[in-house]
């Protein structure tokens, strides 16, 4: 199997509402995001992605418009932890991002999974698809997810 893979990073806050740690507060971090996708080799002579199984800049283009640039510098926030969003709703013009799960970063993962599997899903007709998503949350600590 051939794979390519592009990472890019982007900030983002959040909380665990109930953890026993600092993670209960409100904090941030600079995540990281690695996207690999599978699929055919383009053969297509005189094309741009001749060679390719899709342009690195394309595969940064489609993360971006579909996640990055809306999780980057949001909050990101659980719909259930009220006190929290009604805090941010407070700010005029506050990003803030509502998902249905706790944001951990196991659950941001499998968020950014199925957002992006939906983005990239066999737009050449070449079987493109995402295989695998990894999120660091810290240099230390991260969370992987696989099309299996």
């Amino acid at each position: 199997m051939l794979t390519i893979t592009r990472k890019l990073e982007f900030d983002a806050g959040h909380r665990i509402p109930d953890h026993k740690s600092q993670c209960r507060n409100l904090h941030g971090h600079r995540y990281t995001l690695e996207i690999t996708l599978v699929g055919e080799v383009i053969r297509e002579e005189g094309s741009s992605d001749n060679g390719m199984i899709m342009d690195f800049s394309d595969v940064k283009a489609l993360a971006k418009q579909h996640l990055v640039d809306v999780w980057d510098h949001a909050f990101i926030a659980y719909a259930k932890d009220t006190v929290v969003r009604e805090f941010l709703e407070s700010i005029p013009g506050h990003k803030t991002v509502i998902i249905d799960c706790i944001p951990t970063v196991e659950n941001l993962a499998r968020t950014a999974f199925g957002i992006l599997k939906a983005a990239y899903l066999d737009r050449y007709g070449t079987g493109l698809r995402l295989h695998k998503l990894v999120l660091h949350e810290t240099p230390n600590c991260w969370a992987e997810i696989t099309d299996d």
